[in-house]
């Protein structure tokens, strides 16, 4: 990406994104005013770990704010508002209305608060652990967990948490994994806008997001952890699985695209 600016399954039917057309502008509002963030971090130890996360926390925020220039857009053509998730940076563990998390589960969105958590230390292991380096792999992160938020605006995760509530845990997992696909889809959508209408994509960046998309599917990190992969466990996907709905975002800019829940193969 461009420099960072300097700032002061069963029963799947019933989710089909019904009437996702209408969902289809921007409303520019000042940085900290559109991303309203809470910060609950230690100190960095030392001078240079305090500026890296500074930096690195002002990237966040740019990024959901381009997030949020493109879902203005998307939701304007309908006339319809998009409301903002809000940020929430923290170190080591944090409680959310989801109840209470450590930065070990890596990034999450919480619908019940309609809030984005992001760990910055996880990025350092989608460098170092995942081999996945570059800002657009982390703005990739983002934009992913935004795609939540958009869900839970289309009243999608509201449907499959109904949905799975009367699943086997296998039916329940397979349910999550078109959740979380349809989510790097609308991740992909955003990297379209953000490379067509605003230019902020710089070569090799498409690759940065696919080679992280890649690196934290479900076989791979099953593979590493503990030597042997089991389909029916995955939660979000297969490497190969989030890396084509990414790229069908991208390629399309289309939340009709997204539609992972009416797919027979994934």
């Amino acid at each position: 990406m461009r420099a960072r600016p300097k700032l002061a399954g069963g029963g799947i039917g019933l989710l089909v994104l019904v009437g996702v057309g209408l969902f289809l502008g921007v409303d520019p509002s000042a940085l900290m005013q559109v991303v309203q963030t809470q910060q609950q971090r230690v100190p960095a130890p030392t001078t240079g770990g305090a500026k890296l996360e500074d930096e690195q926390s002002q990237f966040v925020a740019v990024v959901l704010a381009d997030t949020e220039d493109t879902w203005n857009e998307i939701f304007g053509q309908s006339g319809r508002n998009y409301r903002e998730p809000s940020l929430v940076l923290f170190s080591g563990s944090v409680r959310s209305a989801c109840g209470f998390a450590q930065a070990a589960m890596g990034p999450f969105y919480c619908p019940a608060d309609q809030k984005v958590y992001i760990d910055l230390s996880f990025y350092s292991d989608l460098q170092n652990r995942f081999q996945a380096p570059g800002d657009f792999a982390q703005a990739y992160v983002i934009a992913h967990e935004v795609g939540h938020h958009v869900q839970t605006l289309l009243g999608v995760s509201e449907q499959v948490q109904r949905q799975k509530a009367r699943l086997s845990k296998a039916e329940a997992n397979q349910l999550s994994v078109r959740q979380e696909l349809q989510a790097d889809c609308l991740a992909g959508i955003w990297a379209h806008h953000a490379d067509r209408t605003r230019a902020l994509l710089e070569q090799g960046d498409i690759e940065e997001g696919l080679n992280a998309a890649s690196a934290i599917g479900d076989d791979r990190l099953q593979k590493q952890s503990r030597g042997y992969v089991t389909p029916e466990s995955f939660t979000h996907g297969s490497s190969a699985q989030r890396v084509k709905w990414f790229k069908r975002g991208y390629a399309s800019g289309d939340v009709n695209a997204c539609d992972t829940f009416g797919e027979a193969s994934l």
